[in-house]
């Protein structure tokens, strides 16, 4: 026979404890959840600003580290062309500095989505060029485009004079005007494109009075 408080003690020893469960769950904000990067990012992936059509951008674009260099005349005569083929009604490229392994861009654009619609099908037309040069495949851009609304004259004065003097402060040999500083595509804007038609038409004006007489 055993005592009561043997029994009772017998019973706590023998009696099943109740184990605890560790339920995995899914979603939510956790370390290392998400799609996994590749390489090192450099401009975050946040909402860009609300663009209006009055204000111009100014654009960096970086190349991946196995583009061949961008200044030489194969590779420059490719976004010279890229450039030239996106020109639309909605974006346009004004100025354009083009470096070893970055470009910088003075854009044009209705809004903010024909601004991204625009580089988009410029960053096509690039990398299949670049590619087709270098005989190579896959990617060429590093990142997504970094873009800076210029909102007063005195910024677009600063920056179209970055642009067209970019060379020489980083390469002390290079002239004071340079294919890839692109000082010609003055022309693309959409003001001195009217102010050109409307020299044009004055030219015809005159050379009809002059053949009139």
């Amino acid at each position: 026979m055993i005592s009561v408080a043997e029994q009772i003690m017998l019973n706590q020893v023998m009696r099943p404890r109740q184990l605890g469960f560790v339920f995995k769950t899914w979603g939510g904000k956790r370390k290392g959840a998400g799609r996994p990067r590749k390489g090192e990012r450099r401009v975050e992936h946040v909402t860009r600003p609300v663009l209006k059509e009055r204000f111009p951008v100014h654009v960096t674009w970086r190349m991946k580290d196995h583009v061949w260099n961008l200044r030489a005349k194969r590779r420059l005569s490719v976004l010279q062309k890229a450039f030239a083929q996106g020109q639309k009604a909605s974006s346009q490229i004004v100025h354009y500095s083009v470096m070893g392994n970055h470009v910088h861009l003075l854009a044009e654009a209705t809004d903010a989505r024909a601004l991204s619609r625009g580089m988009q099908g410029l960053g096509i037309r690039v990398a299949r060029g670049l590619n087709q040069v270098m005989e190579k495949r896959g990617g060429v851009l590093r990142d997504r485009y970094h873009a800076r609304i210029l909102r007063t004259p005195t910024e677009v004065k600063r920056v179209r004079f970055y642009l067209l003097n970019n060379a020489r402060h980083h390469f002390t040999d290079a002239p004071e005007s340079t294919p890839c500083d692109a000082r010609r595509q003055n022309d693309c804007s959409r003001q001195n494109r009217e102010r050109r038609q409307k020299t044009d038409h004055q030219r015809d004006l005159i050379d009809d009075l002059l053949h009139g007489l």
